[in-house]
């Protein structure tokens, strides 16, 4: 069975940074702690390593188990984060994860 969160989790960072690396470089996380939970799936990290990777993408665990239920989608997400302005760039990811979400749907 494929772990709905973790394929988001890593969306996300791709999505975001340039490579997994600076992803836990900007968590402060050692990549090769970051790249076991990727491997062995977000259920089975410690709850203190999901909070942080979280965090650092700006959601919440509940917005995450919501995306993977495909109760929530990047809409509602973006929605909690109002007074930030976002760039022509940001607002194209952010309709491709919305892509992603709704894809996930019909699964």
């Amino acid at each position: 069975m494929k772990d709905v969160r973790t394929e988001i989790i890593r969306n996300l960072i791709n999505d975001n940074f340039p490579t997994m690396k600076a992803f836990a470089d900007h968590i402060e996380m050692p990549y090769t702690t970051l790249r076991s939970m990727l491997e062995r799936g977000i259920g089975n990290a410690s709850v203190d390593n999901v909070l942080k990777v979280c965090k650092g993408l700006g959601i919440t665990t509940d917005q995450l188990e919501k995306m993977a239920d495909g109760q929530e989608d990047i809409n509602t997400i973006a929605a909690h984060h109002d007074e930030e302005d976002w760039t022509e760039e940001e607002l194209d990811e952010i309709e491709r994860f919305k892509e992603y979400v709704r894809s996930k749907r019909d699964k």
